[in-house]
């Protein structure tokens, strides 16, 4: 396990002074992007392979929204892995040690150079340190677009602000992107999202949201290939 302290400061809170979920998800990356430090063979190997693990999948459970100055702690833990994908908790716990966020997410193994999925080896998964998995409520990882009844909104341009050091959108940064496209009054207690084809500087992604009862459903395209699926409810 990995972890992390934070305060809720002016930057990262709306007009409400509540912690923004975007940047209550950048708490979550920052975590566990910061992991493998905790488990150096899995960081050496990741290195002299050339390897990434990029974001494909996230379930975000809203439990409290934490208020501004207020002291929180971001914990990380791999509970399963395979050749190709790994399977982690990112909790969000207040200073009395409740949760506010609950997540889990799957990252698949790539290649950098060829942007592709590569295998780790036996080995490494061995070394690896698994932890339990901790109690939410697991959705499935896939997000299923309607077939109809969607809204088609005005392209949004990716902009340098969006890009991190992966040369493409940053995860967060596509549910920046979709909230914006929520009604003002809508609160959102829990989200899905679903990384398909990453977005580089420039593009457009084109918007299509979906509503049922008390759900949206918002897909950004590029072209034909869908970028990324957010569900809110």
């Amino acid at each position: 396990m990995y972890s992390l302290t934070y305060k809720v400061t002016t930057s990262t809170c709306d007009s409400e002074g509540k912690l923004k979920l975007y940047s209550a998800l950048q708490m979550m990356q920052d975590c566990s992007e910061m992991w493998i430090d905790s488990e150096p063979e899995v960081k050496a190997y990741f290195l002299q392979q050339n390897m990434a693990q990029l974001l494909a999948t996230r379930q975000v459970e809203i439990i409290r929204v934490p208020d501004y100055k207020e002291e929180l702690t971001v914990t990380t833990s791999v509970y399963g892995m395979k050749p190709m994908f790994g399977f982690r908790n990112t909790f969000i716990y207040d200073a009395q040690g409740n949760p506010c966020y609950k997540t889990w997410s799957m990252g698949a193994f790539v290649d950098k150079t060829a942007g592709k999925l590569k295998r780790v080896d036996d080995a490494t998964i061995q070394s690896m340190t698994l932890e339990p998995q901790l109690e939410m409520n697991y959705k499935d990882r896939r997000i299923i677009l309607p077939k109809d009844g969607g809204e088609v909104l005005e392209p949004i341009k990716v902009l340098r602000a969006d890009i991190d050091y992966n040369k493409h959108v940053n995860n967060a940064n596509y549910i920046r992107m979709a909230m914006e496209l929520l009604p003002e009054d809508f609160v959102v207690s829990g989200l899905r999202v679903e990384y398909r084809v990453a977005a580089k500087l420039g593009e457009m992604l084109v918007p299509t949201i979906y509503r049922h009862d008390n759900i949206f459903v918002i897909s950004l395209s590029i072209g034909e290939d869908v970028s990324a699926i957010v569900e809110f409810s």
